[in-house]
């Protein structure tokens, strides 16, 4: 019995990170639904949900405001999400340049934040971004090409993670999304992605839904957008560049409340989980969602099981395996604590962080709690 557990979580563990990945690969060796791009000019709106951001804002607009499209055709909108501090007057620093603050009360959360802005938005494609994110200068001439195509809905741009301090969990991040793009550039040529980069997607403002305020949006917006019949584009060429957070404290927390609320937006839409209707949608969603989340709670099975099988000695050399790479962890997260650097724990300790910020979500997901404020992480 302890074998096949042991060999059954194994299974399901290397499928969810290797297995998936690969036959997505395979797939698109074969499968290639192009997109057809043009170099279109369509009215922009930069939405841009920022909450306490007043070191981050001015530099944010800067870039916005330095990107390369024409300034008659571009928008930019800050939704205030009742900040506190000087964030609101620096915007309006900005507002002979076209800058336009939408201050919404309440601190209602940054997609209910959204919902209200959008409503005032003039383009006919809405992007949307963070206060803490730069542009490479001609992302959003990148991302609007997409749009030439009538079946494209949204479009994603993708994630350049930097590291300024070197902080292990900062190079655990750089790693995943260097992943997480290259499955996300495979989906799309396949059919579709299931999800957007949250600092850097778009829509085309006619199919634009708002969502209730708990409910993450980057996940759901798009997920709503392909309940209508369109496609969601990952265009790797449209690049935005964040800072890692710098503990693991940080990664934990941001983790659980992003993971939380993607929880209950997959929730919200489980109608997509019918493979009879939507297919490859749900297999997506299946394989590189709901099993990722699963993870920590097959983690124990798989040490468990392989203790009792200990004394052969291939089960023998993957528990040794297993606790080396609990143990690096946990000397990268005491080395983090003390603040000094381990790049060579950096793996073990984010893929711990990540999976304990998964198991803690599901449990938050379970009793009710909801995440729908947001707290300024990055400095």
């Amino acid at each position: 019995m302890a074998e096949i557990i042991f060999w059954l979580t194994l299974g399901v563990i290397f499928y969810t990170y290797f297995g998936y990945p690969l036959f997505i690969l395979f797939l698109s060796l074969f499968i290639n639904h192009k997109i057809k791009k043009g170099e279109i000019e369509p009215n922009v709106t930069v939405l841009i949900a920022a909450y306490n951001e007043e070191k981050n804002i001015a530099e944010k607009l800067e870039n916005t405001l330095g990107l390369d499209y024409p300034g008659d055709k571009l928008e930019i909108v800050v939704a205030s999400d009742a900040s506190e501090d000087k964030t609101d007057q620096i915007v309006r620093e900005f507002s002979d340049r076209g800058v336009i603050l939408h201050r919404v009360e309440g601190r209602v959360g940054k997609t209910e934040t959204q919902n209200q802005t959008v409503k005032i938005a003039r383009g006919d494609i809405v992007i949307f971004s963070d206060a803490t994110t730069k542009y490479k200068k001609d992302a959003i001439r990148k991302i609007v090409r997409n749009y030439e195509d009538p079946s494209i809905g949204a479009v994603s741009g993708r994630y350049e993670y930097v590291n300024p301090t070197g902080a292990p969990v900062g190079l655990g991040t750089i790693l995943f999304w260097k992943y997480e793009n290259s499955v996300k550039s495979r989906q799309t040529r396949i059919e579709t992605v299931t999800g957007c980069c949250g600092c850097i997607y778009s829509v085309r403002k006619s199919l634009y839904e708002p969502l209730p305020r708990d409910i993450i949006s980057d996940l759901v917006e798009p997920l709503k957008i392909l309940e209508k019949g369109y496609r969601i584009a990952f265009e790797p060429e449209a690049v935005a560049y964040e800072e890692t957070t710098e503990t693991s404290e940080e990664e934990f927390g941001m983790r659980v409340r992003v993971i939380s609320r993607g929880m209950h937006g997959l929730w919200y839409m489980r109608k997509l989980f019918n493979p009879f209707k939507y297919g490859f949608v749900t297999f997506q969603l299946f394989s590189h969602k709901v099993l990722r989340w699963m993870i920590p709670f097959l983690l124990p099975f798989l040490l468990i099981s392989n203790l009792f099988l200990v004394g052969y000695p291939f089960y023998t050399l993957t528990f040794v395996a297993q606790i080396l790479f609990y143990i690096g962890a946990m000397g990268g997260y005491l080395l983090d604590k003390m603040g000094k650097k381990a790049k060579l724990l950096a793996l073990p300790l984010y893929y711990c962080v990540v999976n304990a910020a998964s198991a803690a979500a599901f449990f938050r997901t379970i009793i009710g709690k909801k995440a729908i404020v947001w707290e300024t992480v990055r400095k």
